[in-house]
């Protein structure tokens, strides 16, 4: 009421909210799959296979919509969006707002508790080593954008491989409910590219030219200014910007080589349905008939079957 604005910073007590947390998001997993997965895969009967990843696919997209959505509000709310410079403007961004504190530990722990989850979801060994992946990217992306004053521009990283992630998921599900809808993953594509776009833009934007204009920042502990001092480093700013251009092309190329042979896959199935379709059409071989039918037996003309006569013995 007399305007005191309050922020917050980042500690030990972290781990307890994200531990509190990280039990919720196990409830409402469980409360996802029991209500609302699990009738759909009973009215679509999906073999085990499409079943597991039907599960995968849903999960994510109720994550990821919500996640969107939360994201796109807290950076219309607080302004990120309208003004692209307070993403570098005032560095580092050591105090956050309750809400910005908030979706980061919440974004925590749900990558964590879906640790756990690949035992409860009994997710297949080819599968395990993959999504361990995705993990642990998401983790460590998230745990350096919050230990590295850079939440700003992590939320709208966020936002956009989110956005990503969201189409895939819709198609996905799309195709397992009807396989013919396979241009879906088409759409999927478009967005993925123009997201990919939009990120090597905002970190070449951010790191590469706006947090150099900041005056320096010194070590300062007490002020919770622990890792701003790094980036004043031409050296240690250059090699971040290296690693996350190499990461990015890495990403895009095994996107083309997966476009690539999906389009490779889609050409080969039609073109063995048109030469299956232009052998049914052949003409059948003519065949003369030097007689007439009746009754489904050929007659020649004097009433005479050619059909050689069989003779019955008594």
């Amino acid at each position: 009421a007399d305007g005191e604005l309050i922020q917050y910073h980042y500690g030990l007590k972290d781990v307890v909210t994200i531990l509190f947390y990280f039990f919720i998001a196990i409830i409402l997993h469980a409360v996802v799959q029991e209500y609302i997965l699990d009738k759909i895969n009973r009215r679509l009967h999906l073999s085990k296979i499409k079943h597991s990843k039907f599960n995968e696919s849903g999960q994510m997209v109720a994550f990821h919509f919500t996640s969107v959505i939360w994201c796109l509000y807290v950076m219309v709310t607080e302004g990120y969006i309208s003004n692209p410079r307070s993403l570098w403007e005032n560095y580092p961004h050591v105090y956050l707002p309750f809400q910005v504190k908030f979706f980061y530990l919440c974004q925590l722990a749900y990558w964590l508790h879906a640790l756990p989850e690949l035992y409860f979801q009994k997710v297949r060994k080819e599968e395990i080593p993959r999504q361990l992946r995705c993990i642990m990217l998401y983790l460590v992306h998230i745990t350096g954008a919050y230990l590295f004053n850079l939440t700003r521009l992590g939320l709208i990283l966020l936002l956009l491989q989110y956005l990503a992630e969201l189409f895939l998921h819709v198609s996905r599900l799309i195709y397992f409910t009807d396989e013919s809808n396979e241009k879906v993953f088409n759409y999927w594509a478009v967005v993925f590219v123009v997201t990919k776009l939009f990120t090597l833009t905002l970190y070449i934007l951010v790191i590469g030219f706006g947090l150099p204009r900041v005056e320096n920042q010194a070590l300062d502990p007490e002020r919770g200014n622990l890792f701003s001092f790094l980036f004043n480093n031409t050296l240690f700013r250059m090699s971040v910007l290296l690693l996350v251009c190499l990461f990015q092309a890495s990403v895009m190329w095994r996107f083309i080589h997966f476009q690539l042979r999906r389009w490779r896959v889609y050409w080969n199935e039609q073109s063995s349905r048109k030469r299956a379709t232009g052998t049914n059409r052949q003409t059948r071989p003519f065949r003369r008939d030097w007689g007439y039918y009746e009754n489904g037996v050929v007659k020649v003309e004097n009433g005479i079957s050619p059909r050689t006569r069989k003779v019955k013995f008594p």
